[in-house]
């Protein structure tokens, strides 16, 4: 695994089937060597360009919806057990991989953030699947990377898919709407 993802990720290793964590890790090494930005763009650059002026960066922003994430199904688990059970590893997988794209759609000009080429023309959820689907990342993962975001609402969303959508809502609406 790529030291500067580890890096960047050392939810990483919450994932305990080896195969998807090192495919998950792949997909952030493919984005990375394709990206004009680099990993410590990351931990400067807004998460997000609909709001003006954002201080918080794209890593603080996607941790959080991580961690946000694994506790939501890691609860969900506890309260609902055999009912709904929620694959952690899928889950977690999932949202590290949610915003991956938004290294293609992203760009830096003169110091600031915006969109690139690409990002005129596909959205991260469009990018982050055709790199997570060459990186050989599951089905059931790539589900969550396309239905996390807006274009999810047109297709029926897996419970995973569920939490990781609002682990991530959650945490820009806020901002979005303030």
């Amino acid at each position: 695994m790529n030291a500067e993802v580890l890096k960047l990720w050392p939810e990483l290793e919450w994932i305990e089937d080896e195969k998807l964590r090192e495919a998950t890790a792949k997909t952030w090494e493919l984005a990375l060597e394709r990206s004009p930005l680099t990993a410590e763009d990351l931990n400067t650059i807004p998460f997000t360009l609909l709001v003006p002026d954002l201080k918080v960066s794209f890593m603080a922003h996607k941790r959080c919806v991580v961690h946000v994430a694994r506790e939501s199904a890691i609860k969900m688990n506890e309260f609902f057990t055999d009912d709904l059970p929620v694959d952690l590893d899928v889950t977690i997988a999932g949202a590290i991989l949610a915003d991956v794209g938004k290294l293609l759609e992203y760009d830096i000009k003169d110091g600031k953030s915006c969109k690139s080429d690409t990002g005129r023309y596909l959205r991260h959820p469009f990018t982050g699947v055709a790199l997570a689907m060459e990186a050989g990342v599951p089905d059931e993962v790539s589900h969550i990377i396309s239905a996390h975001a807006g274009e999810g609402d047109m297709v029926q969303r897996t419970t995973e898919a569920y939490v990781v959508h609002h682990a991530d809502f959650m945490t820009f609406l806020p901002f979005k709407n303030r």
